[in-house]
């Protein structure tokens, strides 16, 4: 049975960074799992909450995964990603999800680091990896705000406090950013990584260039989130298809080179990450 737990996929991933990847669609998902056939690496299928508002309810896209991930002859995991609530983190558990991201950034820091250890408490005693995050989260501007920096020795303390198994940091990245032109602080990424005794999770990672993706894995960065790089070549391949057939009604004729255009991108970051990739920037 191939490997679906967060920890046993970073450690297959070695010495790469282990790709995760935002899931709107069903498209989305199935275009992952099978990029990570194709590429032969592990890969994480991200639900946010965003998503889960989008679909009225977390329950039909996560079964969807779920299915997804255990039908793929690749290592996938499934992952909850940016819940700010402990009721769908909750949610998600029950139907299955074993990795969450608690993302209690817009609080201060005391109120973060409260209510990160009682959902750390309630996760750990079903066996379910979390992660969370420092700040306000960017781009979405806060702490992945190209100028927000996450201080090592608070993230040592934040972790130690929390009991958290996984932490997103802060080192110049931003969310939804549709240019490649983020510059990430590679000094800051190996210093957190030599003090941080937990994995370190980039996020915003659609605005990072090719060659400071490379460099974020060597300096220490783990897991490496990626959304708005899909959607772009998503929609660009939709609106190209329907272009040239504007009479076409058929979800299906547009979104099946939709889901190929989603698929090559993830091969993309997947060969990029283990250090494999000849593309550019």
């Amino acid at each position: 049975m191939p490997l679906t737990s967060i920890p046993d996929l970073i450690a297959a991933a070695r010495p790469g960074g282990l790709g995760a990847f935002n899931v709107i669609t069903l498209e989305h998902a199935e275009a992952i799992a099978a990029a990570a056939e194709s590429a032969k690496r592990p890969v994480v299928l991200q639900l946010s909450e965003n998503t889960a508002l989008y679909h009225r309810g977390i329950a039909p896209l996560a079964l969807a995964c779920l299915r997804v991930a255990a039908d793929s002859d690749a290592a996938v995991a499934v992952h909850l990603d940016h819940a700010t609530t402990a009721e769908l983190i909750h949610t998600a558990v029950y139907l299955g999800i074993r990795s969450v991201m608690y993302d209690g950034s817009a609080l201060d820091y005391a109120d973060n680091v409260a209510a990160t250890t009682e959902i750390t408490a309630w996760c750990h005693e079903r066996g379910v990896h979390i992660e969370a995050e420092l700040g306000a989260v960017g781009g979405k501007d806060g702490a992945h705000a190209p100028g927000a920096r996450t201080d090592p020795d608070e993230a040592v303390e934040f972790v130690r406090a929390t009991g958290v198994d996984a932490l997103a940091v802060a080192v110049g990245s931003a969310h939804a950013m549709h240019t490649r032109t983020a510059e990430l602080d590679n000094d800051l990424i190996a210093h957190l990584a030599a003090k941080v005794p937990v994995p370190l999770v980039l996020h915003g990672s659609s605005g990072v260039p090719d060659h400071g993706l490379r460099a974020a894995v060597e300096h220490g960065m783990t897991k490496i989130n990626i959304a708005t790089r899909l959607n772009i070549r998503m929609t660009s391949a939709i609106r190209d298809h329907l272009t040239n057939a504007p009479d076409l009604s058929d979800p299906r004729k547009y979104l099946t080179p939709a889901r190929a255009a989603v698929q090559s991108e993830v091969e993309h970051f997947l060969h990029l990450l283990a250090g494999s990739s000849t593309l550019g920037d």
